[in-house]
């Protein structure tokens, strides 16, 4: 592995407070150094980072790897070196060997990191606990039951003693099974006139209300994702405030786009959970703002075929890896948030959901880095995703922020 010194670029690490135009040197697979090169430092490949930004790999805290091969090519394309991948796969993430199979397949490929989450119930059914403790093993960073609900409240306070017993954390999407299970859009005046079947800001806050509870007996670290409401983020900051073991993650979809993005039953708008009102999107840009909340893609590459479908029948999501950071920094922009302070809810912010000590560029940490021109525009266009998904609710869209060079591990990757 050859020294890489990476020249002339803004150097942005949140976590370490730096932001300074110097250069950054790697060796065997570390950063080695920041501004002045290391004794005896020499460099068998150098980078020039000109008019451009040098950060931290940025670390996607729920991304679907629908062809691993693909999706890991669009991951390091925007500037992605960790994904963090949901059980929700065909089969679900319920068995160690699966797991292992998983990462071992992401290191023969060689591009980003795949972090695992297991699933909390076997075949995501949400009644008989998988083998938590065998999928730890194998490389899973938590449990999870991806969108899928846990029915059953005792059957989740069980889950989540055992997993506060052996200290795993679980992820849940707080939506309340029964108020969700025939919605398709945000509860309101706008899916009222369109015809479509409401999921109510009540579906989240109930989910969370009831998942706070169960945080305060057991003790178990949580994780919320996707929050997508007003209601649903003040909750949680409350429990965050109450010193209770819980952190959320906002999908960078629901910090620019509300319901009225629908228009005339616009596929690529259909989320899970689904877009809501402006005030609803206000409160989740103030949370990120605020540092309360990570961003994440909720990267979801959808078949052509499952989009080109009405409005109801259509899958949910978007494809997000390749578009995380310029949907950032338009976020960041539109909200007055510095470029520090944003490229912050993509790199340590993540890291700290996950205990990890990536998502900085100090002095021995690994090197794992994005160099990106904030300056580029770029049109999005199916051609020019490396991802199999190209639903997006941003097609034909000119967005800002192109990633030049990742870096995993020291190793140039794109």
């Amino acid at each position: 592995m050859s020294n890489i010194e990476i020249q002339n670029g803004r150097i942005i690490d949140p976590k370490n407070g730096v932001d300074r135009v110097a250069s950054l040197y790697i060796a065997d697979g570390r950063v080695a150094g920041i501004g002045a090169a290391p004794a005896g430092f020499v460099a068998g490949q150098t980078i020039d980072a000109a008019g451009c930004v040098v950060c931290p790999g940025l670390i996607d805290l729920g991304a679907r790897l629908n062809s691993i091969q693909a999706e890991l090519a669009a991951a390091v394309a925007g500037g992605v070196t960790s994904v963090v991948v949901p059980p929700d796969a065909d089969p679900p993430l319920d068995e160690p060997e699966l797991a292992d199979r998983l990462v071992h397949r992401g290191e023969e490929i060689g591009k980003a990191r795949v972090l695992p989450l297991g699933a909390l119930t076997l075949g995501l059914k949400g009644e008989r606990l998988a083998e938590l403790a065998g999928l730890q093993k194998a490389g899973c960073v938590a449990f999870s039951q991806a969108s899928k609900p846990v029915v059953d409240t005792e059957a989740l306070l069980r889950a989540m003693e055992y997993a506060a017993t052996f200290g795993f954390a679980v992820w849940l999407q707080p939506q309340d099974y029964w108020l969700s299970r025939n919605g398709i859009a945000h509860e309101g005046e706008l899916a009222s006139r369109l015809g479509l079947a409401g999921i109510p800001v009540a579906a989240e806050t109930i989910a969370i209300a009831t998942i706070v509870q169960l945080v305060r007996d057991t003790g178990c670290r949580v994780h919320l994702t996707r929050l997508s409401s007003a209601a649903g983020v003040a909750l949680a900051k409350a429990a965050i405030a109450e010193g209770l073991p819980l952190s959320f993650d906002i999908g960078v979809h629901h910090l620019l786009l509300t319901e009225n993005d629908i228009g005339f039953f616009n596929p690529h708008a259909r989320f899970c959970p689904p877009l809501r009102t402006q005030g609803d999107r206000q409160a989740l840009s103030d949370a990120a703002a605020a540092g309360v909340a990570a961003i994440c893609s909720d990267h979801t590459p959808v078949g052509a075929d499952d989009k080109l479908l009405p409005f109801g029948e259509a899958k949910p999501g978007a494809t997000g890896l390749e578009v995380l950071l310029p949907l950032t920094l338009k976020w960041a922009e539109a909200a007055g948030v510095s470029l520090s302070d944003a490229l912050a809810r993509i790199t340590s912010a993540p890291a700290a959901v996950l205990g990890s000590e990536s998502g900085q560029l100090a002095v021995g940490a690994v090197a794992d880095v994005c160099v990106f021109d904030p300056e580029a525009t770029w049109q999005l266009t199916p051609e020019a995703l490396k991802s199999r998904g190209k639903n997006s609710p941003w097609q034909g869209y000119f967005l800002t922020g192109k990633v030049r060079h990742t870096l995993v591990g020291g190793r140039i990757v794109y």
